[in-house]
């Protein structure tokens, strides 16, 4: 008979089922009260009731496990120190999404080799996640693919869905049925109504296919997730984070019907790419905040031990230290002065 399936496939690996992973690495008590606290106070800044700054800075991806703790480390001393007035979570990014090819992130490639061990990329991504969670700091990371939230979902407090799958009913659908607070990015093109969609759609219940935790194929029968808004990060039309495109953002979400919560992407369309403009982008958006501005709640910054980024691939033995291998980034002493200028700034806020 003429074989008309799997021409394309030349092999299927078969991956450990959720809820082997999840009892190999669990997460301790400790890690579960944590990260139900920081959901909470995520969302407490979401709506209103908490008047801290919710920042989420850290690098484009993780590729190094050994630089990712040294950084968070080195953020969970700093965010300890501006608790009072910000609420810090490390960027802990696993999927990237390419415009064409590249490197798909820790999980897809987790020797940066090309062998594509994901089985040892979910379990890296595990582990990584409870290291940062012991530092004393939420995790926020982009959901790509809909299989993976099964693996790591419960050990994340905060995630993104990226300008490119905001569109995707697929990524709709998964995110109305996540346990933590969720930003929709606009679209690469800049377009707003695309995210409000989405927040509209994740917010309701959906019913989908998927896999359960013991790896079967599923119809996954959701609630809808209330805890969604919208993250400014320009696009092809340029940056959208000042006080006109501020106004604009929040019209539509009235318009909506959906709660006037901001965050802002100091990377990406509205650094133009350039990450030295990040730290200006920043102060853009504090000055609107001490302005009076109510809507803007968070931002997100892309930083790293050591400024800009690295060609890749190229023998790992040749990569330095605490430098991105995806997107530029800031470095630490800029990211350290940012952070303490967002305290200052904020004062006023808490003194009035």
């Amino acid at each position: 008979m003429q074989r008309t399936s799997d021409i394309n496939v030349v092999e299927t690996r078969v991956l450990p089922s959720p809820h082997q992973l999840l009892r190999a690495l669990p997460k301790t008590a400790a890690q579960a009260e944590f990260i139900t606290r920081a959901r909470r106070e995520i969302h407490n800044i979401i709506f209103g009731d908490d008047h801290r700054l919710f920042l989420i800075v850290g690098p484009c991806s993780i590729h190094d496990l050994a630089a990712g703790c040294d950084y968070g480390r080195r953020l969970a001393s700093l965010a300890r120190e501006v608790s009072d007035r910000v609420l810090i979570a490390m960027r802990v990014y696993f999927e990237k999404p390419r415009t064409t090819v590249g490197w798909k992130g820790l999980i897809m490639d987790p020797r940066l080799d090309g062998s594509h061990d994901i089985a040892e990329g979910l379990r890296l991504a595990r582990t990584f996640l409870r290291d940062v969670l012991d530092f004393g700091l939420p995790t926020a990371t982009e959901l790509l693919d809909p299989i993976t939230p099964q693996y790591i979902a419960d050990l994340v407090c905060w995630c993104a869905i990226g300008a490119r799958t905001t569109e995707s009913q697929t990524h709709r659908q998964m995110a109305s049925g996540l346990s933590m607070p969720l930003g929709f990015k606009n679209g690469t093109d800049g377009n707003l109504q695309t995210a409000i969609n989405a927040i509209r759609a994740a917010s309701q219940p959906q019913t989908f296919f998927g896999i359960n935790l013991d790896g079967a194929a599923s119809a996954i029968v959701t609630r809808g997730n209330p805890n969604c808004h919208i993250v400014l990060r320009g696009g092809s039309s340029g940056p959208n984070y000042g006080p006109l495109h501020i106004h604009e953002t929040e019209r539509l979400l009235d318009a909506a019907g959906l709660p006037k919560a901001i965050l802002v992407d100091c990377s990406h369309g509205n650094s133009a790419k350039q990450p030295e403009r990040q730290p200006a982008v920043l102060r853009d958006v504090l000055a609107q905040i001490t302005a009076g501005n109510t809507s803007i709640m968070g931002a997100m910054i892309e930083s790293n031990l050591s400024v800009g980024n690295q060609p890749f691939p190229q023998p790992r033995e040749q990569l330095r230290y605490g430098v991105s291998i995806t997107d530029p980034c800031i470095d630490w002493p800029t990211t350290e002065t940012a952070i303490r200028e967002v305290h200052a700034a904020l004062g006023p806020r808490f003194h009035s």
